[in-house]
């Protein structure tokens, strides 16, 4: 069995162009056989035509649009099988409800998740069951804690903008903190969420120019490093707003990775708020 969930440009570096680094997302399918299973997200364009011509066994899965063979999930987050056309489309469960599976990047997962629990023998009852104890992932849209009526959020492995346009869709009333190695610093693709946001608080290499891409736009402050950035985004904050860290940049202008950015907001938040009241304990 192999699983796609998106393809979207990055790691071009190494690839060379777009066509490079699909054609290595596709050698995955090329190691497999005819008897085999392809679970693929029909969300973009590249992952969409990698499902039309695989000659093995392919679902597609999909949180942007209903699907005549496949599984998808609707806005309010039900979960559809509609993988066989004597049944139709069935619902399974709703994934909306679920804390630590907010956004479609994680019902997008919930989706690839419950195809491969099916094939592995499971059945549907026991994976919405499994969905709804899912404790959540370090730096993934992390639940931090709460304090005041704010919720702090961890999503530091949003290394690029289309990583972070995921956050930003997932929640309201956001206190953004942003920035660090940029891969790109056109933030054109992300202004259909800045009505969601109240203020950005911008660090590292990339906050000269992130500021200048959100002049006129959105209320923005540069702060430089984490701390400061954690400290006025807490000072700002009003009971029932979210404060996230969503970077859409790579971590290596301060940090050795983003497990370590994720950390120190983490070590940050709780240090700056000892009453904040959140899980202990987080999977890596």
């Amino acid at each position: 069995m192999a699983i796609l969930l998106n393809i979207s440009p990055d790691h071009l570096e190494r690839h060379g162009d777009m066509a490079g680094y699909v054609a290595a997302k596709a050698r995955l399918f090329q190691m497999q056989g005819p008897q085999h299973l392809a679970v693929i997200s029909v969300d973009d364009p590249w992952g969409a035509e990698l499902a039309r011509r695989l000659p093995q066994r392919t679902v597609p899965i999909s949180v942007r649009q209903p699907l005549d063979h496949g599984v998808y999930v609707t806005d309010g987050g039900d979960l559809i099988d509609a993988r066989s056309l004597a049944e139709g489309a069935r619902l399974i469960g709703s994934l909306g409800d679920l804390p630590t599976l907010r956004g479609r990047h994680n019902w997008q997962n919930a989706a690839a998740a419950y195809v491969a629990g099916l094939e592995l023998g499971l059945d549907a009852a026991g994976i919405m069951a499994s969905f709804a104890s899912f404790p959540g992932l370090a730096h993934r849209c992390e639940r931090v804690g709460v304090a005041d009526d704010v919720v702090y959020i961890n999503d530091s492995k949003a290394t690029n903008i289309d990583a972070a346009a995921t956050a930003l869709a997932a929640f309201d009333q956001i206190r953004w903190i942003a920035g660090g190695r940029a891969k790109s610093t056109d933030l054109a693709p992300l202004e259909p969420f800045f009505g969601r946001i109240k203020k950005a608080y911008l660090l590292g290499e990339a906050a000269p120019d992130f500021a200048k891409a959100l002049d006129g736009k959105l209320d923005h402050v540069v702060c430089g490093t984490m701390a400061a950035a954690v400290a006025a985004a807490i000072h700002d904050a009003r009971p029932g707003e979210t404060v996230l860290l969503s970077p859409a940049c790579a971590s290596f202008d301060h940090y050795r990775d983003f497990e370590a950015r994720g950390d120190d907001f983490r070590a940050i938040v709780r240090r700056l708020l000892p009453h904040v009241t959140g899980p202990d304990e987080v999977r890596s």
